[in-house]
């Protein structure tokens, strides 16, 4: 049970990661861009399969900031 809980525990703190990342850290959304959570957890990396499980949270998160990433044009 507690090797459960820690697993669950873990994947809840790590959702919605992609999109912090991309907005926080230059260099790491690519540059001006909507939804650059989901793009940051979809890229080619070694990681990918771990970032994969954040896709779901990131997508509701850059869904919430899409308002804020409009204002913030010009986009390609």
């Amino acid at each position: 049970m507690l090797r459960i809980s820690l697993i669950a525990m873990t994947l809840f703190l790590l959702t919605g990661c992609g999109s912090i990342i991309s907005r926080t850290f230059p260099g790491q959304g690519h540059g001006n861009q909507y939804y650059p959570g989901v793009q940051w957890d979809l890229r080619d990396t070694p990681w990918k399969y771990i970032t994969i499980i954040d896709l779901p949270m990131s997508m509701v998160v850059d869904t919430i900031l899409l308002p804020v990433d409009m204002r913030h044009g010009p986009y390609r």
